[in-house]
């Protein structure tokens, strides 16, 4: 058995190791997210594969800090408590990767905060959910921090070199001279193209997209899940799987909660929370229809989080459209699906859009949002342009 000083060395050498194979070229928003980074104590949290443990690993190079993931088995060989207080004792501060391996975490991290004030403690999960359950005690000490799946203005950046303008609110005036500034620069139809099929986690670079992909929809299934939700069985994991196939197949994104329940045998509250658990964990996104909004419920619309996962799973490419605009708008303002489909298909801020195609009409929207024109004419957008927000 080791002793905690062995352990520590062990912890360092893994540590030196990954910091030394950090990638040279790194994600456009780590810039923003480091701006982000001023607080003691910080809850990082974030989809499986968005480069979390990456842009870690460089702030720990950076502050001096001591960096270990919750799921490495020498942490096991002793007392996580003696651990981090020895850790502690000797480094400004330590970051807590995969953080939902812990048990009790929460009580924990919090006695380490108030027992040691002048270091820094920061933490990372995979989802927001293992967060929530043990922030009782440390919302009103720890601030939580989102990263983003990549944006197509990052995915540019990954294959060109170039940083290219934001556009952060593409319904502005101001965005037609950006579009034409970035057009200048490149051809961002192409771009967006392939984006849309494999460019949307930093390890596109690395080959293979669509077997990871597959791989993490598997993790957040069978490995991540079981951790947030009580009493989840084969059952339960069948159900999942059925809504990502329905999804993925469906030309309406929605599922009929009555069939699905009496195919699966379950009731429509377990149906709700494995719903709840699946986007909270970064496999679908609900929009609640105009107005409506319900603690548990199958929502106006239902889309795949990750606009990559329609091709992953060879499904419906038709909705591509409506989810890659959920997933770029969803944190950027007031989201819901549009009571009446006569007029529009979502309301964003009080204004409706329209999403479509080459050909496709305004109804009564105030802006249509088409993936087939590379420039915005009057009241319509280009929806490359909803990439570049960040």
């Amino acid at each position: 058995m080791m002793d905690i000083d062995q352990i520590i060395e062990k912890l360092e050498i893994r540590m030196k190791r990954m910091i030394t194979f950090l990638p040279e070229k790194k994600r456009l928003y780590f810039e923003e997210l480091k701006k982000q980074f001023t607080s003691r104590g910080i809850l990082l949290c974030g989809p499986r594969g968005t480069g979390k443990t990456t842009f870690l690993l460089f702030m720990a190079k950076e502050k001096g800090f001591f960096y270990i993931s919750a799921d490495d088995p020498l942490i096991l060989q002793c007392s996580f408590y003696d651990l981090i207080e020895k850790i502690l004792n000797e480094y400004p501060g330590v970051i807590v990767d995969e953080l939902h391996f812990l048990k009790n975490w929460g009580s924990t991290i919090k006695s380490f905060y108030d027992a040691f004030p002048n270091k820094t403690i920061w933490l990372s999960d995979s989802s927001s959910i293992v967060l929530r359950k043990s922030l009782t005690d440390l919302s009103r000490r720890f601030v939580i921090i989102n990263l983003p799946l990549m944006s197509l203005r990052e995915y540019v950046y990954f294959e060109t070199g170039k940083i290219l303008p934001k556009i952060e609110n593409p319904f502005e005036l101001e965005s037609m001279k950006l579009s034409s500034e970035i057009l200048r620069e490149v051809d961002i139809l192409q771009y967006f193209k392939s984006y849309k099929e494999n460019g949307t986690r930093p390890f596109y670079l690395e080959g293979n997209f669509k077997e990871r992909m597959m791989n993490i929809i598997e993790k957040i299934i069978y490995y991540d899940i079981p951790y947030f939700v009580e009493r989840v069985n084969e059952n339960h994991f069948g159900v999942m799987r059925a809504i990502l196939s329905h999804l993925a197949y469906s030309k309406i994104p929605t599922i009929n909660v009555e069939s699905m329940c009496r195919d699966w045998g379950i009731s429509k509250p377990k149906l709700y929370q494995l719903l709840h658990v699946m986007q909270k964990a970064g496999l679908i996104n609900i929009v609640e229809k105009e107005g409506i909004s319900k603690p548990y419920s199958k929502g106006g619309k239902i889309f795949l989080s990750d606009p990559t996962m329609y091709r992953v799973l060879e499904g419906e490419i038709g909705n591509i459209r409506e989810a890659f605009l959920v997933f770029a708008l969803k944190e950027r303002g007031r989201l819901w699906a549009a009571r009446d489909e006569r007029k529009g298909d979502f309301i964003f801020n009080e204004k409706t859009l329209e999403i479509g195609g080459i050909g496709k009409k305004s109804k009564d929207s105030n802006y249509v949002v088409r993936d087939d024109i590379d420039i915005p004419v009057k009241n319509i957008i280009p929806m490359w342009m909803l990439g570049m927000i960040w």
